[in-house]
């Protein structure tokens, strides 16, 4: 079967399902594994998100938007050439990924019409349900069926943990302008022994301010800004604490804060936002012996904020 995967975290489906060899184009976002890095892309960003800040990609997102222009190309020859029997794409949020419409003229003129399956997970609950859409439709239910056991099993183990206290919580998915986590992120936060204050479970992540996030007392901060990984946060917030507003002076009370890889474990909706559960359990509650991975977390100190000291 020939897999075009246009959602990163579906991609990841498909790679746990071990059918890496059966794609045959992917997204421009679609990095993990390593062993799909090779498939030809049909998807280019309009915006150069990997060079501009936080408040200047919000900024051109929304122009663009205004303007009713994409936020992203589809290489419509590459895609024909591709010749897929399945296409996976999105219908979540219009900013992260091409959407079903886009597909539209470009399936046309496929010789055989692939079937296309669209995803919209809101919950972790909806991606688990999704990897099993996404086993059916490439003919791979029985390994689906295994994968959702495993990931199942450790949901459970992480949730079944009992804690004398849940820590208030309160979870950043933007920072410039500020945004609250959303949709599966106060849910994770819940099973991994906290209580998310500010986000809500199954709900779109929304703009908030430095003052409800201060009148939220959190006894955690979580920074997890979409698509980013923790260097490139560090050196966002770096940015801003340098700026004529530094934001850490918007905190009366500094709580414990930690920058996390959120496109790895919190901005997918795949297999990883299990990973990204237990690894909040390790900072909520953590144990004596355990040593976070500067590659998946941080706990964000003042000297890191620095940009004299990081040059």
């Amino acid at each position: 079967m020939r897999i075009c995967s246009l959602v990163p975290g579906a991609t990841e489906v498909v790679a746990a399902l071990d059918l890496t060899g059966q794609l045959v184009a992917v997204s421009h976002e679609c990095d993990y594994p390593e062993s799909v890095r090779h498939i030809p892309s049909v998807v280019e960003s309009v915006i150069d998100q990997y060079t501009l800040s936080s408040d200047a990609i919000d900024r051109a997102v929304k122009q663009l938007v205004s303007a009713g222009q994409r936020l992203y190309r589809l290489n419509e020859q590459r895609l024909i050439e591709a010749r897929p029997d399945v296409i996976l794409t999105q219908d979540l949020c219009h900013v992260c990924a091409v959407t079903p419409d886009q597909l539209t003229q470009a399936m046309t003129a496929l010789p055989d019409a692939p079937r296309l399956v669209t995803l919209n997970p809101t919950s972790l609950e909806d991606m688990l349900r999704d990897i099993e859409r996404i086993a059916q439709a490439v003919g791979a239910a029985d390994r689906g069926q295994r994968l959702l056991r495993s990931l199942r099993g450790r949901l459970d183990q992480v949730s079944a943990r009992t804690h004398p206290t849940r820590p208030r919580v309160v979870c950043l998915e933007w920072l410039d302008p500020l945004y609250i986590a959303g949709h599966w992120v106060p849910e994770m936060v819940a099973l991994a022994g906290g209580e998310d204050v500010l986000g809500r479970h199954d709900q779109p992540s929304r703009q908030t301010t430095w003052k409800e996030v201060t009148d939220a007392n959190p006894d955690i901060l979580l920074i997890m800004p979409c698509g980013y990984s923790v260097q490139r946060t560090v050196d966002d917030l770096g940015l801003l604490e340098n700026s004529t507003t530094p934001w850490s002076a918007q905190l009366p009370r500094w709580p414990e804060t930690y920058v996390l890889d959120a496109n790895a474990y919190f901005s997918r909706p795949g297999p990883r936002l299990v990973d990204g559960v237990e690894l909040l359990s390790t900072i909520l509650h953590p144990r004596p012996s355990h040593h976070l991975n500067p590659a998946q977390a941080v706990r964000l100190s003042a000297s890191m904020l620095s940009v004299e000291s990081r040059s």
